[in-house]
């Protein structure tokens, strides 16, 4: 791989001496790590832990994760050990459930590690401007399985309708990618100095959009995956300068290889070859409390529920603790939302556009009553509700590739939830002469290749 030389210039300008141990680490390989899903899966990963996240682990190689179906059913995330460092930032400063907003969020890394990690009670708005990419994070944060997710479809701007809604607003906005070069040639083929100046001004306006969402005192997380200052540090002083938010330090330890290059200013940064990770950039910054905070029903009276169809009753059985849901069916969708979060919820659908709120738990067809692939994916779906059946490795790789395998012969007609060892993957229909598929069809693994042999990530 041959660096940009302006790049590699400013590398030096950046780093004096350091400079060639990170420039050297950017022409080796990547550095390969995932993040367990504790509520789907407790058994470490490896024993090559990630440092500065709980449940991030390294892993030796790089696998053909696409062939593994509990990747498909949500128990690991394949994420950056750098961007994991998100962790801590919740763990210093966010002491109580929040309502949180992962403002750039595809295809899903840090929504996910947020969802993780946030208190019980917390509310996870998860956006992504560009239509493709919002289904692939709709997607991830249905695979995740925590009920408590709202996936928007947004500009930042759209979200200054809602004024000091957002405990905190996490902000990983575009930038120029240096911090990707040993993973991706692409970011390397394109880097140049137009590309540096676009990224910077078009970051300033993102958080100037967010900004007024933001409640008094509340936490914005500002990250880049690029190394040059005009896209970190001189945004973080103009974020300070013309909004008055005010920087906060984040606890670290020296053998975490993070660098602050300003003792002034608190901004870590991941450098390869000094941290175990690729190129990261992170700051937290504070709210001045001058702000008014947010009421729902400066916006709309009711309790919150909205308009709603007649949700059957049988379905309400197929989550556990139904009675603490908020019930809706919403043309032919059934979800359910916490109680708690049905005012903002309501409050989003209003403003936003909102691919998925809660559980979505059922869909009508007809006089049927079909449960989706959200609620076999979801920690709250009560497994009881259905027949269930263990499949094996190559069987489960047919059922994500849309295809149907026979079943046991006692196996009963009806909607039957298939699992991987005992992982639930997703329903079929039993006709008894014949299965349908229930798997939908843009998620399934759409190559024509097949692994040798059985692929395994987790134990």
């Amino acid at each position: 791989m041959s660096l940009p030389d302006l790049f590699v210039k400013r590398m030096r300008e950046l780093l004096a001496e350091d400079a060639d141990e990170v420039l050297s680490a950017l022409e080796s390989e990547p550095v390969v790590s995932v993040r367990l899903n504790r509520s789907k899966w407790s058994a470490a990963v490896s024993d090559d832990p990630v440092a500065w996240a709980t449940d991030g682990y390294y892993l030796t190689e790089r696998k053909a994760f696409t062939f593994d179906p509990l990747f498909h059913a949500g128990c690991y995330y394949v994420q950056e050990a750098s961007s994991m460092f998100l962790e801590q930032v919740v763990r210093q400063y966010v002491a109580e459930p929040s309502t949180v907003l992962d403002l750039c969020a595809a295809p899903g890394g840090k929504s996910t590690l947020l969802r993780s990690v946030l208190l019980e009670g917390s509310l996870l708005v998860s956006n992504e401007l560009i239509p493709t990419r919002a289904q692939v994070l709709k997607e991830n944060m249905v695979k995740w399985g925590h009920p408590d997710v709202v996936v928007t479809n947004a500009a930042p701007a759209d979200f200054a309708a809602l004024p000091s809604l957002f405990d905190m607003i996490v902000c990983d906005v575009p930038c120029s990618g240096e911090g990707m070069f040993r993973k991706d040639p692409v970011a390397v083929a394109e880097w140049s100095e137009a590309n540096v100046e676009i990224c910077w001004r078009r970051s300033r306006g993102i958080i100037a959009d967010c900004w007024p969402a933001l409640k008094p005192g509340g936490l914005l997380v500002y990250s880049t995956c690029t190394f040059n200052t005009k896209e970190d540090e001189e945004n973080i002083r103009w974020i300070c300068n013309e909004l008055g938010a005010e920087v906060l330090p984040i606890n670290i330890r020296p053998e975490w290889g993070i660098v602050c290059l300003d003792e002034k200013l608190p901004a870590y940064r991941f450098f390869p070859g000094r941290a175990r990770g690729e190129g990261f950039f992170l700051t937290v910054l504070r709210k001045p409390a001058t702000a008014e905070a947010f009421s729902p029903t400066r916006f709309f009276k009711g309790k919150g529920k909205g308009e709603s169809g007649v949700v059957p009753v049988s379905c309400k059985d197929w989550l556990v603790h139904p009675d603490t849901f908020d019930w809706q069916l919403d043309k032919d969708i059934i979800s359910a939302v916490h109680k708690e979060h049905g005012a903002v919820v309501t409050l989003l659908k209003k403003s936003l556009h909102v691919l998925s709120a809660g559980v979505e738990v059922a869909v009508l067809k007809g006089k049927d009553i079909l449960p989706t692939t959200a609620l076999a994916l979801s920690n709250m779906l009560r497994q009881s509700a259905f027949p269930m059946v263990e499949i094996d490795y190559w069987a489960a790789l047919s059922y994500l590739r849309g295809e149907v395998r026979p079943l046991p012969a006692d196996t009963p007609r009806g909607f039957v939830l298939l699992s991987y060892r005992h992982i639930p993957l997703g329903f079929v229909k039993h006709l008894g002469n014949r299965t349908n598929n229930l798997f939908p069809a843009s998620w399934r693994i759409r190559t024509t290749h097949l692994p040798e042999k059985e692929i395994r990530v987790l134990g």
